[in-house]
């Protein structure tokens, strides 16, 4: 797993993946944004949680609880936009690692967004019911990093294996292989919540999740 994604970070450096790179950072950047005013918003105008002091204790933070809640909803919505450069980043992969590949078929529009809004919903209330465990310090971080790991792991693995192989084989790739796309899910979770890092985070997980898909199938072929 550390070689994929090795080999993910060195992908930056290719001529092919550059354009995407720009396009991913600025996306990453703008949903940051656009889910720190989101959030603003609701913490403002709404009351999200039933806990009454954590609803005070939201109240006195201000600001600083905006950008808190942003940091931690920030993987969910950037691994709903992965889709959209997904692609791009993969045909880029292969073209450098994998060239006697012919051209993968990808997901349909509607494949892509039903995966898409699936993790998303998913990950959004997940997300927002793990911030019960705020009232365990030392827990949430352990939930948080597992809840996104196993989505995150789970929605990449998916979007490129139906690139190259049907729904049924690529569930059984990814159940034969669970615990590596769960590692690589907090893998990319990790870099997600990394400053600067987490706008490169898009381009390399991906990368890191074709080398790993097409390991796993040469394998599985050769068994």
């Amino acid at each position: 797993m550390l070689t994929a994604f090795a080999k993910g970070v060195s992908q930056l450096n290719d001529r092919a993946t550059r354009r995407i790179l720009w396009l991913s950072i600025g996306a990453a950047a703008a949903a940051f944004v656009g889910l720190w005013m989101a959030v603003g918003f609701l913490l403002t105008q709404t009351r999200l949680f039933s806990i009454g002091w954590l609803d005070v204790a939201v109240d006195m933070l201000g600001g600083l609880a905006t950008l808190v809640l942003t940091w931690f909803l920030f993987p969910a919505v950037v691994g709903a936009i992965v889709g959209i450069f997904l692609e791009d980043i993969a045909d880029a992969v292969e073209a450098r690692h994998y060239p006697g590949l012919p051209k993968g078929e990808g997901l349909s529009f509607w494949g892509t967004l039903a995966t898409t809004l699936s993790y998303l919903a998913a990950a959004l209330v997940l997300n927002l019911a793990a911030l019960a465990f705020l009232v365990a310090p030392p827990v949430f971080p352990f939930v948080f990093y597992a809840v996104n790991g196993y989505l995150l792991g789970r929605e990449f693995f998916e979007l490129v294996a139906l690139r190259r192989v049907g729904r049924e084989q690529a569930r059984a790739l990814r159940k034969a292989h669970r615990w590596q796309v769960f590692a690589a899910g907090v893998t990319m979770t990790v870099l997600l919540t990394i400053p600067l890092v987490n706008l490169l985070a898009p381009v390399v997980a991906t990368a890191a999740m074709v080398h790993l898909f097409e390991g796993w199938r040469g394998n599985a072929r050769r068994a």
